[in-house]
């Protein structure tokens, strides 16, 4: 039985490798790991194919990080590196495969147990802190809990500093595609406000409309006599951007498959720039300091939700191909361990896993909207608060209408 690790760290990757190694070893298989992921079986890497044991795994489950290590990769001649991956497993005698990781993780999974043909079954265990793969129930991914644990203690420190200071904090956290990770942190630390991509639609943004945003609860809290707050801006953001505009702004740096590394886009300092010099324009002087967390949180040690939730997948998967079940996904709700097959869980146009975004309709997401301070419908249709905030922007209320009229309540 052979262990995979693919894609960025997660908090209970250990946990998965070790309960998948113990119950595989009771069952009386021999239990192999590749160390470097993906990438080393491409390579051809034999060497990186290590024997596990109980001993190796029995203490690993509390510890952060993967002892298998992970990696992305996407080869040039991507035909010729399979055929070579596929090689190196069949010559190792590995007739069952654990993935542990995301979408792209799935999308090798699912290819390795078409191309195998029966001689190798398959089952994957999906992670990432991002939360954005769709699981039944409404289950987060395995990582997400620890990260927004994590998360939440940074942000509420940021908090207070902010209050302490008076100044402003625009920061950013990971979440390629969709904001549960910037929501949930936002939410339980009790952030001034959060911006995720899907309040957007699914339109291209541009700079000013989340700077407008960001401003807009700058201004509020003014007329409120509070000259700090904490934003908190999903990475996915920068994701909406017109490359050229953001080519002009930053230098974009590209991951092992080609995607543009959203973690290294500095998306706070980027606003912030525009946000000090439409409120200096104005002469309105606010200290805003940029963050960003994000790795941080991806190699941390699990709290105990993941501890338990990843025994229970590590387990599940070794019994689900034991009892003959290939091709799938396995998941845990409702106290039970379930499998999904690949097919009901990918694109049909592109064999990719679907992505679970932040339904802006439910009520989770409106409860998080109110308890956030930035500009709604009602500040500009009372006169009585308009005018009193069109003040603190230092324009007329006509003008600050017509400014900010687009991102009021939105």
């Amino acid at each position: 039985m052979g262990i995979v690790v693919g894609g960025g760290p997660a908090p209970g990757i250990n946990g998965v490798i070790s309960s998948a190694t113990i119950e595989a070893v009771k069952q009386g298989k021999q239990v192999v790991g590749v160390r470097g992921g993906f990438k080393s079986l491409f390579r051809g890497d034999k060497k990186s194919i290590i024997k596990l044991t109980i001993d190796d795994v029995a203490r690993i489950h509390t510890e952060g990080g993967s002892i298998l290590r992970t990696s992305r990769d996407y080869p040039d001649k991507l035909q010729e590196s399979f055929n070579t991956l596929m090689q190196t497993l069949r010559s190792s005698r590995v007739k069952y495969l654990i993935t542990i990781g995301g979408d792209g993780t799935a999308f090798m999974a699912n290819w390795i147990e078409k191309e195998a043909g029966g001689e190798i079954a398959v089952v994957h265990v999906p992670k990432t802190i991002d939360n954005d793969i769709p699981l039944p129930g409404g289950m987060p991914t395995f990582g997400y809990e620890t990260a927004r644990h994590l998360g939440v203690d940074l942000v509420k420190n940021i908090m207070e500093d902010a209050r302490t200071t008076g100044r402003w904090y625009f920061v950013t956290t990971m979440g390629r595609y969709a904001g549960h990770l910037a929501l949930g942190i936002g939410k339980a630390a009790g952030a001034t406000l959060t911006v995720i991509p899907e309040e957007f639609g699914n339109k291209k943004i541009s700079f000013r409309q989340v700077a407008d945003v960001l401003e807009g609860s700058i201004i509020k809290r003014l007329c409120m006599d509070r000259d700090h707050g904490v934003a908190v801006l999903a990475e996915g953001i920068s994701d909406r951007f017109d490359v050229e505009e953001l080519a002009r702004h930053e230098d974009i740096g590209k991951d092992e498959t080609g995607r543009i590394r959203l973690s290294e886009i500095q998306l706070g300092r980027l606003m912030k720039k525009f946000v000090n010099e439409s409120l200096l324009s104005r002469g309105i002087k606010v200290t805003i300091v940029s963050k960003t967390i994000g790795y941080e949180l991806r190699s941390a040690d699990p709290i105990p939700f993941d501890i338990e939730y990843t025994r229970n997948l590590g387990y599940g998967a070794v019994r689900y191909l034991l009892d003959g079940g290939t091709g799938a996904m396995i998941v845990f709700y409702e106290g039970r361990l379930k499998s999904i097959p690949f097919s009901s869980m990918a694109e049909p146009s592109t064999g990719k896993t679907r992505i679970r975004f932040v339904d802006t309709d439910s009520e989770g997401y409106k409860v998080a909207r109110e308890y956030m301070i930035r500009l709604e419908k009602e500040d500009l249709l009372k006169d009585s608060k308009l005018k009193k905030i069109a003040r603190s922007a230092n324009i007329s209320p006509s003008e600050f209408r017509k400014r900010f009229a687009s991102v009021a309540g939105g």
